[in-house]
């Protein structure tokens, strides 16, 4: 783990005792710029800020985007989606540090830790095998007091059954349980050895700071939408449109929908999410 770089103390002194005031209104300013600015935009878009947090939780988190509802967006003029564009990443920056997006998210991460599955003991089995046949034989007592001449004979019969596989069970020198007895260590080691390995793969998928959770969604987006050709040609069939080169047409789905969005829209977004990559150490 990397540790903060420690500043000198007279350097300390001097920013807390002299930029509190100044930087408070500066802070409060900030904020209320922001907070029009997302107005705005949010406006534009036509969709309310409670949706929105929603729709990027559910893009981020859940790895789909979430459009739906989102009114206006294409009426957006088009010299107007650069400008969007980069009012609606600054927001998602912001609001993915939020108290409740980091809530949203370790709720989540818990939800897919993995569960170490139980194995049971010897001594376990060998007593769950007694219990399961001491109630087979409390069951079938019952019955074959109710049971009329036609079934009689065939309870009796069961019933001996069980009890002589309790008697089994209950010998010290079980077959069975002495064979899984010796067999339960490498039970053991593979179970541990599993949980191990979903235990990796869950922290790498789902790491404990947030951030890195949305950095392998900002890389993953990075690689989904370069080498752009925007000016890939379309032809029409049946009122839809496809892409002339077969390898265009065999792209992912986000390719596809940068190459909607248009040049003026998808670059921006990279620029603004390498260096946001590059925020995230």
């Amino acid at each position: 783990m990397k540790q903060r770089a420690q500043r000198p103390v007279s350097f300390i002194k001097i920013f807390t005792t002299v930029i509190p005031a100044g930087f408070l209104s500066l802070a409060l300013v900030s904020f209320t710029i922001h907070k029009k600015m997302a107005d705005d935009f949010l406006k534009q878009l036509g969709i309310s800020k409670v949706d929105a947090d929603s729709k990027i939780s559910r893009s981020l988190i859940e790895g789909y985007l979430d459009g739906y509802g989102v009114k206006n967006i294409k009426n957006i003029a088009v010299g107007n989606r650069t400008t969007i564009t980069k009012n609606l990443l600054a927001y998602t920056k912001q609001y993915v540090g939020s108290t409740a997006f980091i809530k949203e998210y370790n709720t989540l991460r818990e939800q897919k830790k993995p569960a170490m599955y139980v194995v049971k003991t010897p001594e376990e089995m060998q007593q769950e095998i007694i219990e399961s046949a001491r109630k087979s034989i409390a069951d079938l007592e019952q019955k074959l007091k109710k049971a009329d001449a036609s079934t009689k004979a065939i309870f009796e019969k069961t019933l001996e059954s069980v009890r002589q596989q309790l008697q089994q069970a209950e010998d010290p020198n079980n077959k069975s349980i002495a064979g899984y007895r010796k067999g339960y260590p490498v039970l053991i080691k593979n179970r541990d050895d599993t949980y191990a390995k979903e235990m990796a793969a869950w922290e790498a998928k789902y790491p404990a700071q947030q951030q890195q959770f949305i950095k392998q969604r900002l890389l993953q987006f990075m690689d989904e939408t370069k080498d752009i050709d925007f000016g890939a040609e379309l032809y029409e069939k049946k009122g839809i449109k496809y892409f002339t080169d077969k390898n265009h047409e065999g792209k992912s789905i986000y390719w596809k929908m940068a190459f909607r969005a248009g040049k003026e829209v998808a670059e921006p977004a990279r620029a603004f999410v390498q260096e946001w990559i590059r925020s995230i150490q």
